[in-house]
């Protein structure tokens, strides 16, 4: 008899509170710090860009967030998200690992993203806010977002990075369709897209100017707020829903996992993953090896400096203390548009530093080719972003080959590729590189930093 291929919770198995981690960890994280004082930035500081609710999650100290019911009400329309085990790749890659996948594609834009652009949203809301600006790199936190104002009756306005503009049309669609308004970043509309576009016109753009042009907009009108969709700790902590229900999930399928493994640009994906993984394994209960997988063409954790940053290009933002290739680095126009990030969740970076966690990089070629083979063996094309992820897991799958070694390996698989497809078209055109970032680049993007420690 073919063993069991996908588990499932019903609604009622639903978490209902989202995961902190921040008070089990041995050290506590560094500060977010004033950009004009370098003090600890405090709640009033932040006051200009999030709601009050917002703002104290991301100062909390307590281990868990009740989740609102209105809150919740939405998460129903695709959560709990299947937990699936990919028995045909194993099959095709012939291995002994038991390899699971945790799919959050089955959301209404096909991503993780809604997990907390929609608890974002209704805060904002519930505070009076009428309009919500933010960045977005392949889109599918602008088209969470999108989906997630309209739940509520706010007003929504994008910045896309140039590159991710041009290369996923569609994405603009999903999102207008949504009711927002969409812009190429660097643009014409703010200072900091101006300073930019006056020194490079032909700018692909990044995530860290995008960031300063939502930014400006949101401190420029008092009924809006800015909106964030990876690297704050309240953002990673309304993700761990993901893996609060994979632990449940694994209980089904009476295994547990060896080795988990995860894409990583900010953070927000694989924090939501592991988290909770990691709290089973700070408190003794689990000897999880926890890894997360980065671009090759934007290695924050594995070759960034741990250091105080800014989190976008014009520095507006508070100094974040996180791994950071330099808040001006522009990444390649790699197809992995949500992982062009130049820093990393501070909470994460931190997690990393104190070795908890596991990191490496991996070309976008490689990334490309598990992708494709995960889609012939598995059916789901799985967005740029986690493939990564399955490059990685079939590395492990593979050694496990190898050792005879029966691992149980869980990947994220955050997002199917509907929207991507011209990415494929490239890989299987031959036309796509690795853009591995050069030794030289790195030295300049890092040479205005302090040197961290």
């Amino acid at each position: 008899m073919p063993g069991r291929t996908k588990y499932l919770l019903d609604e009622s198995d639903m978490p209902t509170q989202w995961y902190n981690i921040a008070p089990d960890l041995p050290e506590p994280p560094p500060p977010p710090l004033h950009p004009g004082t370098g003090e600890p930035a405090g709640p009033d500081d932040l006051a200009p860009l999030f709601p009050q609710e917002l703002i104290a999650q991301e100062v909390s100290d307590q281990s868990y967030v009740d989740i609102p019911g209105a809150v919740l009400d939405v998460y129903r329309l695709w959560r709990p998200s299947p937990l699936f085990r990919a028995r045909r790749l194993e099959k095709a890659l012939g291995t002994p690992a038991r390899i699971y996948y945790k799919y959050e594609g089955v959301s209404p834009v096909g991503s993780h993203k809604p997990n907390t652009a929609v608890p974002q949203a209704y805060y904002n809301a519930a505070e009076g806010i009428t309009r919500l600006t933010t960045e977005t790199g392949a889109g599918q936190w602008g088209s969470a977002l999108a989906f997630a104002c309209a739940t509520y009756g706010l007003d929504c306005e994008v910045w896309q990075v140039r590159a991710s503009y041009d290369q996923k049309p569609y994405r603009k669609l999903m999102m207008e369709t949504y009711g927002a308004t969409l812009h190429p970043s660097p643009s014409e509309l703010t200072e900091a897209g101006r300073a930019v576009l006056a020194e490079h016109p032909d700018s692909t753009g990044s995530l860290g100017i995008a960031i300063s042009e939502a930014v400006e907009m949101a401190a420029a009108d008092q009924g809006a707020r800015y909106a964030l969709g990876s690297v704050l700790n309240h953002v990673l902590m309304h993700q761990t829903v993901i893996g609060e229900e994979a632990l449940r999930q694994f209980e089904l399928a009476e295994d547990t996992p060896d080795v988990l493994i995860g894409c990583t640009g900010g953070g927000s994906n694989f924090g939501g993953l592991a988290f909770p993984f990691l709290r089973e394994k700070l408190a003794g209960r689990s000897g999880v090896d926890i890894r997360a997988v980065e671009p090759a063409a934007c290695p924050t954790l594995t070759r960034g400096r741990y250091a105080y940053d800014f989190g976008d290009t014009a520095g507006l933002t508070p100094l974040l203390k996180m791994h950071t290739l330099g808040h001006e680095f522009i990444p390649d126009p790699i197809h992995a548009g949500g992982l062009r990030y130049h820093g990393m969740a501070p909470l994460l970076s931190h997690i990393y530093e104190l070795g908890l966690i596991g990191a490496q990089a991996i070309g976008q070629q490689e990334c490309f080719a598990a992708g494709v083979q995960f889609a012939r063996t598995e059916g789901v094309i799985p967005a740029p972003e986690p493939t990564h992820a399955l490059a990685a897991s079939v590395q492990e799958a593979l050694r496990c080959k190898e050792t005879g070694e029966s691992k149980a390996i869980l990947t994220a698989l955050c997002g199917h590729a509907h929207l991507d497809l011209p990415a494929y078209g490239a890989y299987l055109s031959g036309a796509m590189t690795d853009n591995e970032l050069s030794e030289s680049d790195l030295e300049r993007s890092l040479a205005g930093l302090p040197a961290g420690g």
